[in-house]
């Protein structure tokens, strides 16, 4: 892949770049309550308009429906960058329409501006390569170099990801640069012992990765959601608790093979369980019991591990030499199941090795419960992709910006 700096070396002064940015930030109306993606994208952009280029940022937000959505207005985004930037950032109101190519006109060099949402324009998504090809033309239209640093959206197969970077000369940008070196150091020459945290709701959505990383980590942690479909694996009764039950032969494939390759897999001893899921609005006290992982009753739902599940993942973290994250532990969104999540935190911040906090929800955890991003050895922007990267899927982001 070219990089930006190879990029600047040839000259950029007063060309127009198009930035593919990953800016898919939570919204609470029209306030972003975590910017980690935009100042994750930000120095980028800078080096960009500071070497006099004109720079022209696209992004995603949300799943709209191929046509304009206030709920989903990239407007807070272009605000929140310009801040960061510490410039004025101008926003255009449509993709490729007429406020796109007059905003585009009117940019000196080293001025920045954000198109709205791509995908307000159906072939950002589209399936069919003709009407994703016909966006892609008149993006292109707008632009003379292409920088790919979407981390985010690198494994999907859309129009300003895959197909743009086809119709103008391309490098990847740094963030995206960063991103794959993490990913090569989780995947070629690992340091060991080389320990996976897996958490989250469902169970389906990580058996790519604990696939793939059967036949290359020493031990896998799971907690989240996904632990109950393995604990009913083993014969546990797990209650309401998240369950897919078409899964149960495949966990039972895992676990036998994890005893065959000598890969510690380690399930909770212990959950805290309620009746009821908590508010997580009010944050209202939820009075969780503390049940051992095989004793779940039939009445309750698993929603964080328990401390002795803790202490155990702690001890199974403390000598790794790498360590991969993606997934809560439970509903950390509510402070009475807010500890285990923070307990897997901790333990990478007190292990030496080097610890990859894997986009998404974790990332977000790590930042909603108070805890310093620059402790970590790297936290992705990206959780679908890196979870893509690690079963050995080719991503179309990032095989359409090698030469």
């Amino acid at each position: 892949m070219k990089t930006i700096d190879e990029l600047i070396q040839d000259g950029v002064e007063g060309k127009r770049i198009f930035v593919r940015a990953d800016l898919n930030v939570p919204l609470a109306g029209t306030t972003i309550t975590d910017d980690g993606r935009i100042r994750a994208v930000a120095p980028t952009i800078a080096k960009l308009a500071a070497a006099g280029a004109k720079v022209i940022v696209a992004s995603h937000l949300g799943r709209p429906k191929g046509a304009p959505d206030p709920q989903f207005s990239l407007a807070p985004a272009a605000a929140r960058l310009g801040e960061i930037l510490g410039k004025q950032v101008s926003f255009a109101t449509d993709t490729v329409g007429d406020s796109a190519k007059a905003t585009v006109a009117a940019l000196a060099n080293g001025e920045v501006t954000l198109l709205e949402n791509l995908r307000f324009n159906a072939g950002e998504t589209s399936k069919d390569d003709a009407e994703r090809g016909a966006f892609a033309d008149a993006l292109a239209s707008l632009a003379d170099l292409y920088v790919g640093d979407g981390f985010g959206a690198v494994h999907r197969k859309h129009a300003s990801v895959f197909d743009l970077p086809a119709r103008l000369p391309h490098a990847a940008g740094d963030l995206i640069a960063t991103e794959v070196g993490v990913l090569k150091k989780l995947t070629e020459d690992v340091a060991r012992p080389y320990v996976v945290v897996l958490g989250g709701a469902k169970v389906s959505d990580k058996l790519g990765v604990i696939d793939n990383l059967l036949e290359k980590a020493d031990r896998i942690l799971i907690g989240g959601g996904m632990s109950y479909t393995f604990l009913k694996a083993k014969g546990h009764e797990v209650g309401i608790s998240l369950l897919q039950e078409d899964q149960i032969p495949v966990c039972l494939e895992y676990l036998a093979r994890a005893e065959k390759r000598g890969v510690e897999f380690v399930l909770p001893v212990d959950v805290l369980v309620s009746a009821d899921f908590p508010d997580l609005k009010t944050k209202a006290a939820a009075n969780p019991e503390l049940v051992a992982s095989d004793a779940i009753p039939a009445d309750k739902e698993g929603l964080d591990i328990g401390p002795k599940t803790r202490e155990l993942y702690a001890s199974k973290l403390a000598d790794a030499g790498t360590v991969f994250w993606n997934g809560p532990m439970g509903v950390f969104e509510h402070p009475d199941y807010a500890n285990g999540t923070k307990a897997v935190a901790q333990a990478l911040l007190d292990c030496d090795g080097f610890t990859v906090v894997g986009g998404g929800d974790s990332a977000a955890a790590v930042r909603i419960l108070g805890f310093d991003e620059n402790a970590f050895g790297h936290i992705s922007t990206g959780g679908g992709a890196s979870l893509e990267y690690l079963e050995g899927k080719t991503l179309p982001g990032l095989a359409a910006l090698e030469d």
